[in-house]
């Protein structure tokens, strides 16, 4: 496997793809959170199984894993206890490491989160009156460098695995407690219908995290062909959605073989100010972006495409660009919605957030040409956990601090 420690920043072009699909344990087991159901079969055969008995114990252990989520082979208790331990010595039930949980006064939750190699990474989980969706990142960093947003000032580090995105669903559901409960003793096909998950409070996922998931195709595919298996995690493909901010080679495959909703970071209806704040408009530009959307596989009214963009003061928010927003849209019939996003302050911005009657003007020229532009209600502000404000609290905490906060927690919870 290619060592990943390191990936340099490319600038506007396409990052080379790295061939690592499983980090490396110290411990020599490998991970099993991530593999396919024929995957997990491959490995049991290298391991000294025979294929009859391969095939029945990936079967057991991949429903054991994805659908009921128990972290230790000795919860697997239609597998002979003879077999746990022999299981336990070779593999491992992996989730991210917690490094630190903080909640929002407004309900939303964010996850600094420990590969098993050591690099931290993000994700977030937002609760709705009607919905919960979690934001999951797909790379260490960002390679993109859009100005608003303070991922894009981190460098690249490396992709993240198909274990390691799909991890991070699995990890929710955990703090969530929202894995199906009850035994499951000498049950076949015929009785795994007869218990009941209960009511989900993660409904909805969103590729909107850390990084560009189409500049880590094979693995985000992967990972989400897992979250979607029926005899996985099985969440339904309408209830994912994909953002990219226009790696347009990538997104015909996106829709061919993930199939899931597409949103787009737009952010611009200009050339001179989407190459300011979106770098990669100067490698793939508007049009040929716009017209990659309209040939989006699925899209439709019903499955529309959704345009984000953030609503930056005197740059990209005059009544003008709504209207040429508009035209766009039209001119390529695209079925679209567009989501308004008051721009979130960090530290070093060089932008301004839109009044919020100049927002609201904006919202108000493209609903009257047709299109829905909702405004997003910022959510995790106090927390870093907006729009465009992810990045890893590592780079702004010691070890030391860390530590220190969890000790005066500890502390307070005696």
């Amino acid at each position: 496997m290619a060592d990943t420690t390191l990936m340099s920043i490319p600038g506007q072009v396409d990052p080379v793809p790295v061939a690592r699909d499983i980090t490396p344990r110290e411990d020599g087991r490998v991970d099993l959170i991530g593999l396919p159901k024929k995957d997990i079969t491959a490995l049991f055969e290298g391991a000294g199984l025979d294929k009859r008995q391969a095939k029945l114990r990936a079967k057991q252990v991949f429903h054991w894993l994805y659908h009921r989520g128990v972290t230790d082979f000795e919860a697997m208790t239609d597998i002979a206890k003879t077999m746990r331990p022999w299981l336990a010595e070779r593999f491992v039930i992996g989730r991210p490491d917690v490094v630190e949980a903080q909640h929002s006064t407004d309900g939303t939750r964010k996850w600094l989160l420990k590969t098993s190699d050591g690099h931290e990474f993000e994700m977030v989980f937002i609760p709705d009156a009607d919905r919960g969706t979690l934001c999951v990142s797909s790379q260490v960093g960002c390679t993109l460098n859009c100005r608003f947003c303070h991922t894009g000032t981190m460098r690249l580090v490396r992709n993240l695995t198909p274990g390691e995105i799909v991890g991070q669903v699995m990890l929710a559901r955990d703090s969530l407690g929202e894995w199906p409960k009850g035994r499951m003793d000498d049950l076949g096909d015929e009785g795994e219908a007869e218990y009941n998950a209960d009511g989900r409070l993660l409904t909805n996922i969103v590729m909107m995290g850390m990084g560009e998931p189409l500049y880590n195709f094979d693995n985000v595919r992967d990972a989400l062909q897992l979250v979607m298996d029926g005899d996985g995690l099985a969440l339904s493909k309408r209830r994912i959605t994909l953002s990219t901010s226009g790696v347009v080679p990538a997104m015909a495959r996106c829709g061919e073989e993930i199939g899931v909703n597409l949103a787009v970071s737009l952010h611009a209806v200009s050339k001179e100010v989407r190459d300011e704040i979106v770098p990669i408009n100067k490698k793939y530009g508007l049009e040929e972006l716009l017209q990659a959307c309209a040939d989006y596989p699925g899209a439709s009214n019903a499955r529309r495409i959704t345009f984000e963009y953030v609503m930056l003061k005197d740059k990209n928010d005059s009544d003008d660009d709504a209207r040429e927003l508009v035209r766009l849209l039209k001119a390529y019939k695209l079925p679209a919605k567009v989501n308004l996003i008051p721009f979130n302050p960090w530290p070093g911005a060089v932008y301004e957030c839109s009044t919020p009657e100049r927002i609201k003007r904006f919202s108000d020229i493209v609903f009257e040409g047709g299109i829905s532009a909702p405004v997003r209600t910022p959510r995790g502000r106090d927390i870093d956990a907006a729009c465009g404000q992810l990045k890893t609290t590592a780079e702004k905490k010691s070890r030391a601090q860390r530590d220190r906060e969890e000790a005066e927690a500890a502390v307070q919870a005696s």
